[in-house]
This record gives C-alpha cells, sequence and structure tokens, in this order.
C-alpha cells in the first residue's frame, strides 16, 4: 500500500489517494466541512466560480476553514479559483486579486495547490492567446514557486474549442503543450478530469500515461459516451452522445486512474466534483456522492494489490 505524505495536507499522513468533494458553499465553507465531514469525505476544495457572483474574502475564511478541518480530521487538498485571468477588462482584473488572494490563503487553509482557469483571451485561437498567457502568467508563477505553491489548470472548455472560446485555454493537451513551454516552471501545473477529455472523445487513460506528472488535483467526474449515437449521428447532430457522470457510474475504471497517478509518483487528492449527473443530482445529489466515495475507497482498496 502506498501513503502519501504531503504537508499541503495539513502535514499528515494519509492513504492515498485522499477522496473527498468539491464544496461550493461560499462563506459557509467552515459550516459545510462540519456538516459533511460525517458522511466519510476526507478532503475538500473549496471552489468559487467567478462567472456566478463576486467571491467572499478568502483570507477571512481561512482560519475558520482550517479550524474545521483540524476538529473533523480532514483536509483542504486544493482551493479552486476560476476566473479569466487573462481578460482584458474588469473581469481579468478581478481574477487575477483573486489569484494573488488565494496565494496568500491557500496555505492558511493546509493547501498548497490551487485550482484554477488558465482564462482565455475572448475569441481567439488558442495559439493567439499564448503571448497573453505569458504576460499574464509568468510572473504568477514565479511568486507561486517562490511561496511552494502550484496551480493547477482545469481541462474544461467551458464551451470553447481550439478557434474560439470566452475562459479557459487548458482544454486541450496541445494547448497544455504551448502553455508549459511558454511559463516552464513547475509551479503551473493540471487539474484533470477524465469528463472534460472523454467528452471531446479522447482516450483519458492513454492522455493521463503521458500527462500524469504534470497532474497536481484530479476532479472526481466521469462521463457515459454513447457510441452508438456517435455512429449513427456523429457529434453536431440535436443528439447527445456524452453525459457527465460521478465515479462509479462513467465509463472509466478509477482503479486505473489511480494505478497510472501512483506509477507518476503523483500526491494529488480526488475530490468528486457533483452536480453535473443527470441522475444524481437536486434531492439525490448526497446519495450520488457517498456511493461515489464507496467506489473510490472500493478501487483504493483494490490498489494496494496492484
Amino acid at each position: 500500500m502506498r501513503e502519501a505524505s504531503d504537508e499541503g495536507l495539513a502535514g499528515e499522513v494519509r492513504e492515498w489517494p485522499v477522496l473527498g468533494t468539491v464544496l461550493r458553499s461560499g462563506e459557509r465553507t467552515a459550516e459545510a466541512i462540519r456538516s459533511m465531514a460525517g458522511h466519510g469525505f476526507e478532503s475538500w476544495q473549496p471552489a468559487f466560480p467567478l462567472k456566478h457572483g463576486p467571491m467572499p474574502s478568502l483570507l477571512a475564511m481561512a482560519d475558520g476553514v482550517r479550524r474545521a478541518c483540524e476538529e473533523t480530521g480532514t483536509v483542504v487538498s486544493a482551493l479552486g479559483i476560476y476566473g479569466n485571468p487573462l481578460h482584458p477588462g474588469e473581469l481579468g482584473e478581478v481574477s487575477r486579486r483573486a489569484l494573488r488572494e488565494a496565494m496568500e490563503a491557500a496555505p492558511l487553509m493546509g493547501t498548497r495547490v490551487i485550482g484554477c482557469f488558465a482564462g482565455r483571451e475572448p475569441g481567439r485561437p488558442v495559439p493567439d492567446c499564448m503571448g497573453r498567457f505569458q504576460e499574464v502568467w509568468a510572473p504568477l508563477a514565479e511568486e507561486a514557486a517562490e511561496r511552494g505553491l502550484v496551480f493547477a489548470f482545469e481541462n474544461c472548455q467551458q464551451g470553447g474549442n481550439w478557434e474560439t472560446g470566452d475562459w479557459n485555454l487548458a482544454h486541450h493537451p496541445d494547448a497544455w503543450a504551448l502553455m508549459f513551454a511558454a511559463v516552464p516552471l513547475p509551479s503551473l501545473a493540471l487539474e484533470w478530469e477524465p469528463a472534460h477529455q472523454m467528452c471531446q472523445l479522447i482516450d483519458p487513460l492513454a492522455q493521463l500515461r503521458l500527462w500524469a506528472p504534470r497532474v497536481a488535483h484530479v476532479h472526481g467526474k466521469d462521463a457515459n459516451i454513447h457510441r452508438q449515437v456517435l455512429a449513427q449521428h456523429g457529434i453536431s447532430g440535436p443528439r447527445r452522445f456524452a453525459w457527465h457522470r460521478n465515479p462509479g457510474f462513467g465509463d472509466c475504471d478509477w482503479l486505473d486512474i489511480m494505478t497510472i497517478l501512483r506509477g507518476a509518483g503523483s500526491s494529488a487528492a480526488i475530490d468528486i466534483e457533483g452536480f453535473h449527473d443527470p441522475v444524481y443530482r437536486g434531492e439525490r445529489e448526497l446519495e450520488g456522492q457517498l456511493a461515489s466515495l464507496q467506489y473510490l475507497r472500493a478501487c483504493r482498496r483494490r490498489l494496494r494489490s496492484v
């Protein structure tokens, strides 16, 4: 059995991978931790999507979050700030301020990892955004490196593609190669999940084998791909060919994912990203997340013998 010691996880030694959930509870994050801990979650990612409204003060809530974790024997695995730091207007300024505040707040919450979007110059192809990416992210990455922190880019399309988009460059492996070449610092990493890649018809395991050394945090979200719809109708017709699912209900074997990450020496936690599953949502949200937590625990137990 592999155990990972990570000072970013409150300096504790825990069975790897640490398994938890993403929290979107705003100023009530500490209260949510105390409420949810009894269900067996081991870690949390407090997440703040800036497209949904202003972010509360991270520094004001940091001490309360840390104390809630200490009381419950849990950890903050990553902090999540999802804005667009490359935007030329006010949104960009707000996003960059939020990332700088996150660098102050993350260690106070007990983590070294900050999940985020890379941002994007609206409407421009991925390669045309690389100059702006380097301008914005080089100083952020340098400061993060000095502080011993890591920015981990979520691989979500946010409705964009290679040619155009409004939020996030980091949805495609060819973009990752450009980004990490533009700012070649280890303080830039990936917040990876298979669902976003599967919905681009990318083989998630083949991709993970190449990119696992860059993965600092994992979102626990899978997908179902309807192969018959693809065969008969393709991807641009009216019929849906993919659904995001909680782990255990999608097409991936998460033992395979854990095995690849372990082989790369990863210390990444896996936090279930809920509120996307078409079955386990609304009143069934917690039921679905707990089923996924039990499934991931079973994969972790099987990992001991692999």
